[in-house]
């Protein structure tokens, strides 16, 4: 048994400037921006109660768009389950994995962002 669940929305952003662009993105989605961390340059966080999805930026060389992160408890579990409903690995990268959904789309199998994912109401639990 694995647990999963809609953990991000990444916002990659092809620019120069990543901190005007997450002002933008903070203001046009009235959320705080959270300090950048020093360790992750090409990131920035806008804050999320902990019943909302997370909001994050990301600086990019390929084309701007918006992808999603799904975190689970158990990565490879996951990847399995969302291969059977028709998705494909692409590539392993630091600590997740990119994969692309049988419409095309681009997203992420990563690991819990905020605690224990049994300790969420919100998240699945798959056999």
């Amino acid at each position: 048994m694995h647990r999963s669940r809609l953990s991000t929305f990444v916002i990659d952003c092809k620019v120069g400037d990543l901190d005007a662009a997450a002002e933008f993105w903070s203001k046009a989605l009235h959320r705080e921006l959270q300090p950048p961390d020093p360790n992750d340059p090409d990131y920035r966080q806008l804050a999320a109660s902990d019943d909302e999805p997370l909001v994050l930026l990301q600086k990019v060389d390929h084309d701007s768009r918006i992808h999603l992160d799904i975190e689970s408890d158990d990565l490879e579990a996951e990847v399995v389950r969302l291969e059977a409903l028709g998705a494909r690995r692409i590539k392993f990268l630091k600590r997740w994995w990119l994969m692309r959904a049988p419409t095309g789309q681009v997203f992420c199998v990563v690991n819990p962002q905020r605690g224990p994912l049994a300790d969420k109401p919100n998240a699945n639990e798959w056999p």
